[in-house]
């Protein structure tokens, strides 16, 4: 049987698009991979009757790509995305106890991505996994992305992980698919997202920041490279780089203020009224969100890769490159300093009375931050630390090649149609059942979107004037 290939590219200079789409038919085989040019993408495999049927749909599939702007290309011609993998070193912590670890979760790969909320533990690794972990250490489920996870976000209820491809992916339910496409030119160094808003921190102190459909709103350049850092809440983003931390009005208007740092910001977290600035300077630094005053100085040993709260800063935590984490009382007074046992922390979260962190070895550590658990590690007793093991039956999931289909004029019971609408030169998603507003728009993959196509989703919940999908996402057709 005779076998063909068409490769195909739609790449926009300055733009989001950077991505290929490959159609190959073999007798009665049809195979269609997609991604972003330079990664291996994902792989589409339909069998038809007859080797004539093969041919007809795969120049339907080629013809569509066509019409929305894609064209034949020479694979490794162009080059991919730019990616920046955070180069850290890890010693041995100085420490003279060991933390109290309840439990230690093994990923594989080097984490940075990890996010903590009232009912479970997620953790995302350089190797493309995002594991979710019950408090208890218990795995519960294991999401499969395309590329490396940069890091784990929330966004109310909702879960997003950023990957290395410069896809966002929503992880909210079972089946994760792309949010957002950040554009090729925008080497992603790290994401956080506010109310269905974007934010982008990159290799070169860029800020860019996309709105819940997937579009660009604004972008800025601060004074230094190597921004690490992206926190966003109603009254600005704030945005930490080599030369300090920058604050922007939420609108991209313009600045509110800047505050030099004592070194360049690896990590950011923050409060309701202060943002904490981790650098390579060995310090944390809390700055008043209103005006940008430094405030509190919290001083550790080495390099700081990571800093976290308390509810309110009430402490603060660190970790150094020296695998030692630390907390502190709220004016600066340092209360411990603890060996991790098990590599440099990465990234951290403090959730009621724990310390969760993610290190250089790959493991999310569970760590008992109690007052009575680090006075007895201090005096050397401390817990038989649980090494957590994932079942071979573990859920696994990844994001979906082909949206499924339901032949039906009617959402099935308790589900929403949204239909897609050219307004102008865009595609938007609104809500066709009832009960809902109708001028709303939905937040819906990109790559999904098609004139009349109608979908059915298992619920829409609405944020800040727009509708997020809960469930899987199906075709009506």
């Amino acid at each position: 049987m005779s076998r063909s290939t068409t490769y195909l590219e739609l790449s926009q200079e300055g733009g989001g698009a950077h991505k290929f789409y490959e159609v190959t038919v073999d007798g009665t085989v049809v195979s269609v991979r997609y991604g972003r040019i330079g990664a291996a993408g994902q792989l589409q495999t339909s069998t038809f009757p007859t080797a004539q049927k093969a041919q007809a749909a795969a120049a339907k599939k080629i013809g569509e790509k066509v019409r929305k702007g894609y064209a034949p290309a020479v694979r490794g011609q162009r080059a991919a995305r730019p990616v920046t993998r955070r180069q850290v070193t890890s010693a041995p912590s100085t420490a003279r106890s060991v933390a109290p670890v309840l439990w230690r979760f093994r990923t594989g790969a080097a984490a940075f991505g990890i996010h903590i909320d009232q009912d479970r533990c997620w953790v995302g690794n350089q190797a493309g996994d995002v594991y979710t972990l019950g408090h208890d250490g218990e795995v519960l489920a294991r999401y499969q992305l395309p590329d490396g996870v940069k890091c784990l976000v929330a966004d109310d209820f909702w879960i997003y992980a950023g990957c290395d491809d410069g896809t966002v992916y929503d992880l909210s339910s079972k089946l994760p698919f792309a949010a957002y496409e950040i554009a090729a030119s925008v080497d992603i160094f790290w994401l956080d997202i506010h109310e269905g808003v974007l934010n982008v921190a990159d290799r070169n102190g860029g800020l860019t920041v996309i709105d819940h459909e997937d579009e660009f709103q604004w972008s800025r350049k601060s004074a230094g490279g190597h921004a690490w850092m992206v926190r966003r809440d109603d009254r600005a983003v704030y945005h930490g780089h080599q030369r300090g931390v920058t604050a922007y009005h939420p609108d991209g208007s313009g600045e509110r203020w800047h505050t030099a740092t004592t070194g360049a910001v690896l990590f950011g977290w923050q409060e309701d009224d202060a943002v904490y600035a981790g650098t390579d300077r060995r310090v944390v630094q809390r700055l008043d969100k209103e005006t940008g005053r430094i405030e509190a100085v919290y001083r550790c040993d080495t390099v700081v890769y990571s800093c976290a709260t308390a509810p309110g800063g009430q402490y603060v935590f660190a970790g150094d490159s020296a695998s030692s984490v630390y907390c502190f009382a709220q004016d600066g007074t340092r209360l411990w300093k603890l060996g991790t046992g098990g590599g440099s922390a990465l990234s951290m979260q403090y959730h009621d009375e724990k310390l969760y962190i993610v290190t250089t070895d790959g493991s999310l550590a569970c760590i008992d931050a109690s007052d009575a658990a680090i006075a007895a590690a201090q005096g050397g007793t401390l817990p038989t630390a649980r090494d957590v093991k994932s079942s071979a039956g573990l859920p696994t999931y990844t994001p979906s090649a082909a949206v499924r289909t339901v032949v039906s004029s009617a959402a099935p019971a308790g589900g929403v149609i949204v239909e897609c609408v050219q307004e102008g030169s865009r595609l938007r998603m609104r809500v066709v059942s009832g009960g809902y507003e109708p001028e709303w728009n939905v937040q819906f993959p990109r790559r999904m979107r098609e004139v009349g196509a109608r979908y059915v989703v298992d619920a829409l919940h609405s944020a800040s004037g727009f509708y997020r999908v809960r469930g899987e996402i199906r075709r009506l057709v």
